[in-house]
């Protein structure tokens, strides 16, 4: 399955003295792309929260490949490629307007109860999500998880 990338124009407040987009916003449009994911598949994250259930990340890394600059067009791909019920993990590819790579990361992500914070496995409380999300990450994945 090929996922539709987010398109980002850097802006000048994402970057430093140096005209160089700062790190900590490759994280920032990692968000944005796996937002836009879920979305284009039928997900809204306001209406999980709705139901009392949070996604926090517990995991996060990026490794940079080459400096995005300011007025660069990127791409920002989040690919879901892990899920289990309580589980989910993306991969994320930044691409320059050229197609070169300019960055890689993933995030891992748990289901959590809005008010006790504690673990919760959507197979049993959001079925329907946890459905959804599983063809997901199948068809991301070619049919293997």
């Amino acid at each position: 399955m090929s996922l539709k990338p987010c398109a980002h124009r850097v802006a000048y407040y994402e970057t430093d003295q140096m005209g160089i987009v700062h790190h900590s916003n490759y994280i920032r449009w990692f968000e944005e792309a796996r937002d836009d994911v879920v979305r284009d598949y039928g997900i809204d994250y306001r209406q999980i929260e709705a139901q009392g259930v949070l996604m926090p990340v517990v995991h996060v890394s990026c490794d940079y490949k080459r400096a995005a600059k300011y007025g660069d067009q990127v791409s920002i791909y989040a690919f879901p490629r892990f899920f289990n019920g309580i589980r989910l993990r993306y991969e994320y590819e930044v691409r320059g307007e050229d197609d070169t790579l300019i960055v890689t990361g993933n995030s891992e992500h748990c289901f959590i109860d809005a008010v006790t914070r504690k673990p919760v496995n959507l197979k049993k409380r959001m079925p329907e999500y946890c459905e959804t999300l599983s063809r997901l990450v199948e068809q991301v994945n070619g049919g293997k998880e």
